[in-house]
């Protein structure tokens, strides 16, 4: 498998750790209680910074060679720019509400809910319709030269939550994700 693809899927399932942290908080919202939204917004905050400039983009560049290879499996992924597009705009959006209610600003917990449910589903079934339709499709058609093209165009940064070493803005949730792996292996 390329490493490309590798790289994505990887970060597709650390994607999906921070959404069962984000549900998790969100549930402790929607029951009454009081979530730490520290790690809401840090959650929010990764996958503003994480997604939308570095790993939207490797995905581009995959579907720009798809596009080349196989036309009719790019029409079939659909337009995926146009979702990371409209994904970044509800992440902004959300983020907005988190920084309104760290600001301790009145806002209705139902439209708190309301846009928090709308961010979890629209995230989980961007990803699912990748790991089913758009990473497949790319494997069956591209090159090992156009994964060589595509991983010379591709920035690498270190991942500040996933990598080697976790900035110490991220640490807390990092403590939470590692929480909730812990809970589910003994479950």
């Amino acid at each position: 498998m390329p490493a490309v693809i590798d790289s994505l899927r990887q970060e597709h399932v650390n994607m999906a750790k921070l959404l069962n942290v984000l549900d998790r908080q969100i549930g402790v919202f929607e029951s009454g209680g009081s979530p730490d939204y520290e790690i809401i917004f840090g959650v929010v905050e990764y996958l503003k910074e994480w997604s939308d400039r570095w790993h939207h983009p490797k995905e581009d560049l995959v579907l720009d060679k798809l596009r080349l290879r196989d036309p009719a499996a790019a029409d079939a992924v659909g337009e995926l720019e146009k979702h990371h597009d409209a994904l970044a705009a509800l992440t902004d959006h959300f983020l907005e509400v988190i920084r309104e209610v760290l600001n301790e600003e009145e806002l209705p917990r139902d439209r708190v809910s309301q846009v928090a449910t709308e961010f979890l589903l629209s995230q989980r079934r961007h990803m699912a319709g990748e790991e089913e339709v758009f990473l497949p499709a790319a494997e069956r058609a591209l090159t090992s030269q156009d994964w060589a093209d595509i991983a010379m165009r591709m920035s690498n940064p270190e991942d500040p939550l996933f990598g080697r070493t976790v900035e110490k803005r991220f640490e807390g949730l990092r403590r939470d994700i590692l929480a909730l792996e812990k809970e589910a292996a003994a479950g």
